[in-house]
């Protein structure tokens, strides 16, 4: 925090930081409120301006929020949620105890009330879940000098005021028309000869991470979202693409490193969720990985044979598995992307197999120089009776590691896909203890091949 404004604190001196606070955005003053002493915080708050106080109370973290509802009197309490719109309203009502919750909506009127549920009702993965009712809707017939009075009278209460909506008496959605169209346009045209009829739009039942693309496909700042009937019943807003965006890949990355996902940021979630969250998938690929102890236990007795092949394993597996995280990591971001669909299995495959092999030879190449000059002339590492055909085994298998694993890399996740897995779970983790296994494979039936053991 900056010290000048904790030594405000401290001195409470609440004018004077009432009017620094004043010409702060809203995600700063959020920020300082968070390192603030839990006990100044209420009063803190009491001294930001009206607007100024709910736009705070949005960006804060749902402990502070709860903080906040529960030192707050009931007009206090009230005079917040009205500032607020109801998609905020509504996930901060998701995140809260049930006491909390209950509080909240004794504020509101039965008409928010209504909404409020009926937002709450829709699947967590929703458009609608994620969508405001606030919105400006015009008439076909109306002028453009009648929409900018219906603006000036609803706007205050709209998330956004720059895409218009037109809709008929059923509120079946119709068109669109942004402010720029209305001002370059004369008072006396009407609505319904310069809306554009050729609209982006999403249900309130399609997944949340679908509308977000369509956010980033045509560049759009608000998105309607109308129901079976085709009626409109809400709209969601650039930033809230902006936090499904970031909420999907703070899952995929959490899921990719064998995490399960986690609603709060590191330093709110405990010790003991922390370790929930990973035990069962290091309990998972630790059991898996025993399959792996049980190949190598298998051709203990043809090891113990040759034992310069043991040394190469950590190498092969390694090389193996990378190769295969390498594609897996490319195929989901792909898929998340829209880029790459089942249909597309084949193509990805032939693409990756041709990757596969410019990366194997290269690698083979440099490994093969390696194995004969530094491990066997310099180090010794082999048996001279079979240099070459023990160098062959490794590089063999080496070939073919890297090629097996760019194929599983590249197909498990289009397949978990398929069959309705998020294909982040098919990543480096899970297909790297697959590899190491079908690595050892290849590498035990080239050595018992090549070197006849």
């Amino acid at each position: 925090m900056d010290e000048n404004i904790l030594k405000l604190i401290e001195e409470r001196k609440f004018s004077v930081l009432k009017t620094l606070l004043s010409e702060m955005q809203p995600p700063d003053i959020a920020a300082i409120f968070e390192d603030a002493p839990e006990k100044d915080i209420p009063i803190m708050f009491r001294i930001l301006p009206k607007e100024l106080a709910a736009e705070v109370f949005v960006e804060m973290d749902s402990d502070m929020q709860q903080l906040l509802i529960e030192a707050f009197s009931d007009k206090e309490l009230h005079d917040v949620i009205d500032e607020l719109f109801m998609d905020d309203t509504v996930d901060i009502i998701d995140e809260m105890p049930a006491t909390v919750t209950k509080r909240i909506l004794q504020q509101t009127d039965s008409k928010t009330r209504r909404m409020i549920n009926q937002l709450l009702a829709y699947p967590d993965d929703s458009a609608g879940s994620i969508m405001t009712t606030e919105y400006i809707d015009l008439k076909k017939s109306m002028t453009v000098e009648d929409a900018f009075d219906r603006i000036r009278k609803i706007g205050i209460d709209s998330e956004t005021i720059y895409s218009c909506y037109v809709t008929d008496a059923g509120r079946h959605l119709l068109g669109i028309v942004s402010v720029k169209d209305l001002l370059l346009n004369a008072k006396s045209e009407i609505i319904g000869n310069i809306m554009d009829e050729n609209i982006i739009f999403a249900n309130t039942l399609d997944d949340k991470e679908l509308v977000a693309g369509l956010f980033e496909k045509y560049d759009i700042l608000a998105l309607p979202i109308v129901d079976k009937e085709s009626r409109l019943v809400g709209i969601v807003t650039v930033d809230d693409a902006i936090d499904v965006m970031q909420e999907e890949a703070t899952e995929d990355i959490e899921k990719m490193a064998a995490i399960l996902p986690s609603e709060h940021s590191y330093f709110k979630t405990s010790v003991f969720d922390t370790y929930k969250a990973r035990i069962p998938w290091l309990m998972l690929l630790m059991i898996s990985a025993t399959f792996t102890g049980a190949i190598i236990a298998g051709f203990e007795d043809k090891l113990s044979e040759l034992v310069a092949l043991v040394a190469f394993i950590p190498m092969l597996m390694d090389t193996g598995g990378n190769s295969g995280s390498q594609a897996s990591v490319t195929v989901i971001r792909a898929i998340s992307m829209g880029d790459i669909e089942f249909k597309d299995i084949l193509r990805v495959l032939w693409k990756e197999i041709r990757v596969a092999f410019f990366c194997a030879t290269t690698l083979v190449s440099v490994n093969f120089i390696k194995l004969f000059f530094v491990d066997n002339l310099l180090m010794h590492n082999f048996d001279k009776g079979q240099v070459i055909l023990e160098i062959c085994v490794v590089s063999v298998t080496l070939f073919c590691a890297i090629l097996v694993a760019k194929i599983i890399g590249c197909s498990l996740p289009i397949l978990a896909k398929k069959i309705g897995f998020d294909p982040a779970v098919m990543a480096s983790p899970l297909i790297t203890t697959i590899v190491d296994a079908v690595s050892l494979i290849i590498y035990f039936t080239a050595a018992r091949i090549i070197l006849r053991i």
